[in-house]
């Protein structure tokens, strides 16, 4: 029988950590996707907020990580305990990264690179669904339903993006070329 079991506090942070992670990949996605809400003032609101926001998810998803290492007394030297949390692991890694290289002599220094190793956020994204879905099979708190809704909705939102992207730059490359070619038939 399908039940929903009250949330821990492990929980309780995990999700107040997702939250947090979910609103700093707000302002990029809201203005591509609904550029009409640049009007509003909310993604430049949520953009200049985005790294404090962004620690701050750090800092909770590093105690949701703690509290859960101390409920399941994990053993660091046993490997399958790697894999059997390889999801949280894994987003906890990408999340550190992102945490070391969240100030400006990060950005400074790395440059091009910096915005590369950001994109991790997005596999982050992935991973978390899958954490999310494999970890609370079973037993479901009722934060699950809407932490599964809030990162799928995102990443609707994030792939919507990501498309009116590319397809962007092919309609650039096109004028582009075109803008060539005219060039070229005028000169000769």
């Amino acid at each position: 029988m399908f039940t929903i079991d009250e949330s821990p506090l492990a929980n309780t942070l995990g999700f107040i950590a997702l939250a947090s992670y979910i609103v700093t990949l707000l302002p990029t996605n809201l203005r591509i996707v609904f550029p009409e809400t640049k009007a509003t003032g909310i993604p430049q609101w949520l953009l200049k907020r985005r790294r404090i926001i962004g620690i701050a998810s750090f800092i909770l998803a590093l105690g949701h990580a703690l509290l859960m290492i101390q409920k399941r007394k994990f053993d660091f030297l046993d490997l399958s305990t790697f894999w059997i949390y390889i999801q949280g692991v894994g987003t906890f890694i990408i999340f550190t990264l992102l945490f070391i290289t969240s100030n400006n002599w990060s950005v400074k220094i790395m440059k091009k690179t910096w915005k590369q190793l950001h994109q991790l956020t997005y596999i982050a994204l992935a991973i978390l669904i899958w954490h999310i879905w494999d970890k609370m099979s079973g037993h479901w708190t009722y934060l699950t339903p809407i932490s599964l809704i809030a990162t799928t909705i995102i990443a609707v939102l994030c792939i919507i993006r990501f498309w009116m992207e590319h397809k962007g730059k092919q309609q650039r490359k096109t004028t582009k070329v075109t803008q060539v070619d005219l060039a070229g038939k005028s000169t000769r």
